[in-house]
């Protein structure tokens, strides 16, 4: 089995103000930086290859994080949310009324936003980073989104992205996965504190 833990980047000025970010190369907000700053990583994870999602703020936290340039890994991007990103929910909601969150249910992995990437082609791209790890066997840290550790789950778990998800993620920890030699993931434990205690 291999290691592979995911982190989800700190926080940006989009997160604080709830806006959509997906492809949109946003940085981390000073607030982020300062509260990545203080995360404190398992030691463990010195031995891991550390990878990033190449947005921006991404690449600072795994920085921030591992003390040195990680990977950049375009599979790792956040879901292409098309003509949405930069929106709230909210606006979104006021926009397109009920039917918005019929969509999101129905639709489940095959819900794409206009212009945007299929929850499904996620999956996909993740899937083959994650065949391409196992092919060589190294235990891997990645700082990528919080799409991507959402696809990862529906991978480990069989969940079809509808309604909830099975698990409550906190997005200041790490989530470990163990990744058996066929490219298989399961959940290893979810939530593990990266906050200094």
């Amino acid at each position: 089995m291999i290691s592979v833990v995911l982190i989800r980047h700190g926080p940006t000025e989009w997160n604080l103000k709830g806006r959509i970010q997906g492809h949109t190369d946003v940085s981390l907000s000073e607030a982020g930086r300062t509260e990545v700053s203080r995360w404190s990583v398992p030691s463990a994870l010195n031995q891991h290859n550390w990878v990033t999602s190449p947005l921006k703020r991404a690449v600072e936290t795994a920085r921030l994080l591992s003390r040195r340039e990680a990977q950049q890994e375009p599979r790792l991007m956040e879901l292409n949310w098309g003509r949405w990103e930069g929106c709230t929910w909210d606006e979104l909601h006021a926009a397109h009324g009920p039917a918005l969150a019929k969509m999101l249910e129905t639709h489940g992995l095959d819900f794409e936003p206009p212009a945007g990437e299929s929850r499904r082609a996620l999956l996909q791209r993740l899937q083959g980073w994650l065949s391409e790890v196992a092919a060589h066997a190294r235990p891997v840290a990645a700082v990528t989104h919080r799409g991507v550790i959402h696809a990862a789950l529906a991978l480990a778990t069989g969940w079809d992205m509808r309604g909830r998800a099975p698990e409550r993620l906190d997005w200041s920890s790490a989530h470990l996965f163990s990744l058996r030699p066929e490219g298989h993931l399961q959940v290893d434990r979810l939530n593990l504190e990266l906050r200094a205690q």
